[in-house]
């Protein structure tokens, strides 16, 4: 019934305004607010917060089929609810999560995840930015930059660097001596804003602490895993359009007085897509129920986000060459899919970082593998 809604839900508000949103550079505010009436900014929390209490599976499920129109509109929603929210939620204690929830659940505050910084991209523990307690406040200090929905966000889950370790901030957009930078031009996901974020000596309430101090790496990294699911559901959203917007023009495109449905060539690129997006999915909702019972997911996130990420690169390269010119050309949405589907090698920890999860894994059990 939740996809059934969804999927209504795209296709009517979400899909007519897709190009829109890529030539715009910007998701409309009044989609912003629908989105938040239907509950799709906390599809996975408890109901006590305010969220739909679908947990992993159907925020993965909204999240394909969200993404079955718009990755940027997708993207948009991870970053507010699978990671910025989700950070507060992991490892916040019971007040937080009663004083933010609630209101992110809503859609009446919007959500940012605040981790990356020059320095510390893969290398996410190499962070400089630093918050010190003085007074009864924590004063932060720093610079983090490619910050999905920075530039609309009215809170950050913000990770710093203090006496005992990493920690983890809830931090509000008007505590002051916060600074946005300009919107990034990207490739694609055009319409999901990115920022820097500059922080001089924003004093945070010791309240607002995310769990205890120096436990914050730990938190970030088990928000992450959580993404990594998202961006699985992302990937198969988008590869199950491309399935499909392929198999119809193949069965509709004429070549040497036949459809090209009827040759091979085309026959065994739809046969491969079909193949990934099987495999994509098999994996994706095996992870995702074993994050809803508690189980450790942190080398299953992995591989479904190595897997469906590269996969669905797979799967849209094929739909552009069964499309042919008219696949390269803007007049059909295949190459903003193209270009969309790029990021998702990158973001959430890139496609190397997976390895190395999953690499570190098989040499701890000596190749008799587990998950």
């Amino acid at each position: 019934m939740l996809q059934a809604m969804v999927r209504e839900f795209t296709d009517a508000e979400i899909r007519p305004v897709a190009a829109q949103i890529d030539e715009e550079e910007k998701i409309p505010d009044g989609l912003i607010k629908k989105i938040g009436e239907l509950g799709l900014l906390g599809t996975s929390f408890p109901e006590k917060y305010g969220g739909g209490g679908f947990g992993g599976v159907g925020y993965c499920l909204a999240q394909e089929e969200i993404t079955r129109a718009c990755n940027s509109t997708a993207a948009f929603i991870g970053a507010h609810q699978s990671i910025g929210a989700n950070a507060i939620y992991i490892g916040g204690s019971e007040e937080l999560k009663m004083k933010y929830l609630p209101a992110l659940c809503a859609g009446e505050k919007i959500a940012a995840f605040a981790l990356t910084e020059a320095e510390a991209g893969s290398d996410a523990f190499n962070l400089k930015t630093e918050a010190k307690l003085t007074n009864g406040k924590w004063i932060l200090n720093g610079e983090k930059i490619w910050i999905t929905n920075a530039g609309i966000a009215d809170l950050f889950s913000v990770f710093a660097r203090t006496d005992k370790g990493i920690t983890g901030f809830v931090v509000e957009k008007d505590f002051g001596g916060i600074s946005i930078g300009p919107k990034e031009k990207k490739m694609g996901i055009k319409g999901s804003v990115t920022n820097t974020i500059s922080f001089d000596n924003v004093e945070v309430p010791e309240e607002n602490i995310i769990g205890r101090e120096g436990r914050g790496f730990i938190v970030a990294m088990k928000t992450l895993e959580a993404g990594r699911l998202g961006i699985g559901a992302a990937s198969l959203g988008a590869a199950k359009e491309m399935l499909e917007l392929s198999a119809k023009y193949a069965a509709q495109r004429k070549q040497f007085n036949q459809f090209i449905s009827n040759f091979q060539a085309i026959q065994f690129m739809l046969a491969e897509m079909s193949t990934n997006i099987y495999a994509m999915e098999s994996i994706l909702y095996r992870a995702a129920e074993k994050y809803d019972n508690g189980e450790d997911i942190s080398t299953d996130a992995a591989i479904v986000k190595l897997f469906c990420s590269e996969a669905v690169t797979k799967v849209t390269d094929h739909a552009l060459q069964i499309h042919g010119g008219m696949g390269f050309s803007r007049e059909l949405p295949l190459e903003r899919y193209y270009r969309d589907a790029r990021i998702l090698r990158i973001f959430e920890g890139t496609t190397e970082i997976q390895k190395m999860i999953i690499g570190k894994k098989a040499v701890k059990q000596k190749g008799k593998w587990k998950v």
